[in-house]
């Protein structure tokens, strides 16, 4: 590439970055203006409170409050920031005092960034929605300005009037002057909108760390239980299963070595079926070994493992692996886990005729979803495999979401860290 060439690219690309930054700070903006008209409404409320007559709107406004830093939240991971909802899971109780629900972190939190984003996000989202347009009018203003209105003959946002041919053309260069500031600076106008939202609407830092614990603990807890319980599915898969066999097979060498010498085909029919034992019980022990840490995850990485347990499903199963590095071991097996055990239910009781597992790697998470067309309904506490799925991704501090409405389709969405 030449050097006109890679300066050309790099204006397209400068280009491109300004028009994305003003259309996020003009949606920005919008919610700013929603912010703003909350305010006044806001006010009222509080009053109404204060002279008792107010709490039952109280919730109503918390909830439009919470709606619109969700609006904002959006917004910004569309912009890159990993931001999590603060709230908790059991909602305000009506019979709570002001002064408590508005001593509620999350809540003030949430207040600060309103009343911030309907000032400063507001006036920033406008001055970079404001500088194309003044661009292409100031640049254009020598064609029309004869046409306009004497109030509206100006330039520069009507900062220096502009009714004569001498001054007309001064407009072109205010308005590549404005092109010129919103093309270098949209971008860094966008960051500065976004700060209170990335600051204010993300856990408090306090609580954050006291969840943080809290979660660590239950999932020690859970790592635990769910080590247990492979070892009991181990020892359990060992006993019934090769273990049987070769004591199977010793009885039957016993008797072998009696017939030796009085009826040598009867020895050697016997020694036929301990040899057939103890190839059952070698596939036995490789099938438990497979279940502990599949080595087809060693030999060909995640997406071919997840396309051999696709090809081995008797419904027709598309796979989608969008992973470009390899994950740690004990994610891709959890992984590889999920993926086997959702599959064995869709084959077993969903009645599906199309499956669909797609893993993505996105933000330091690995990303699994299993879809099928099946009849719905799918319920851990059923026995359906979907308890062993939570208790393996919850030892590795996932999430795990089902969706499974009578009648379908079935969607089970699991989230794990991916850390190196």
């Amino acid at each position: 590439m030449s050097r006109e060439e890679a300066v050309d690219a790099e204006e397209r690309q400068m280009l491109r970055q300004a028009l994305r930054s003003t259309g996020y700070a003009a949606a920005g903006a919008g919610i700013g203006i929603l912010a703003l008209y909350t305010i006044p409404f806001l006010l009222l409320v509080a009053v109404l409170c204060l002279v008792g007559v107010g709490w039952p709107l109280a919730k109503p406004m918390t909830r439009w409050i919470r709606a619109l830093a969700d609006l904002e939240r959006r917004r910004l991971r569309r912009l890159g920031h990993e931001i999590e909802a603060p709230y908790p899971r059991d909602e305000l109780e009506p019979d709570r005092s002001l002064r408590a629900l508005f001593d509620t972190p999350h809540l003030r939190r949430d207040l600060g960034w309103l009343f911030l984003h309907a000032t400063w996000g507001l006036i920033l989202g406008a001055v970079v929605l404001q500088l194309p347009i003044n661009a292409v009018r100031d640049v254009t203003y020598p064609l029309w300005w004869l046409l306009a209105p004497e109030p509206d003959r100006d330039i520069l946002s009507g900062v220096i009037p502009a009714d004569s041919w001498n001054l007309a053309p001064l407009g072109v260069a205010t308005g590549i002057a404005m092109a010129a500031l919103w093309v270098f600076f949209a971008g860094k106008l966008l960051e500065y909108q976004n700060r209170p939202g990335v600051n204010l609407l993300g856990p408090d830092p306090d609580v954050d760390l006291s969840q943080r614990v809290a979660q660590l603990t239950a999932t020690r807890a859970a790592a635990l239980d769910a080590h247990a319980v492979e070892l009991r599915r181990i020892e359990r898969a060992l006993h019934d299963g090769a273990q049987n066999r070769m004591v199977g097979v010793a009885v039957l060498v016993g008797a072998a070595r009696r017939e030796v010498d009085r009826n040598p085909e009867r020895a050697d029919e016997i020694l036929a079926r301990a040899q057939d034992s103890v190839e059952d019980a070698l596939a036995e022990l490789r099938a438990v070994v497979r279940s502990i840490l599949p080595p087809v995850l060693e030999d060909r990485g995640l997406e071919g493992a997840l396309s051999a347990l696709a090809s081995d499903c008797p419904v027709p199963c598309s796979v989608t692996v969008d992973v470009p590095i390899r994950c740690p071991a004990s994610t891709e097996a959890t992984a590889y886990f999920v993926v086997a055990e959702s599959l064995t239910n869709v084959a077993k009781h969903s009645r599906a005729e199309h499956a669909e597992v797609e893993v993505r790697l996105s933000a330091g998470r690995l990303h699994v979803t299993v879809t099928d067309d099946g009849r719905g309904g799918a319920d851990a506490g059923l026995g359906s495999g979907l308890a062993g799925i939570d208790r393996r991704v919850e030892a590795h501090d996932g999430d795990v979401t089902v969706t499974s409405p009578p009648g379908g389709p079935t969607e089970i969405r699991v989230e794990l860290p991916c850390g190196s």
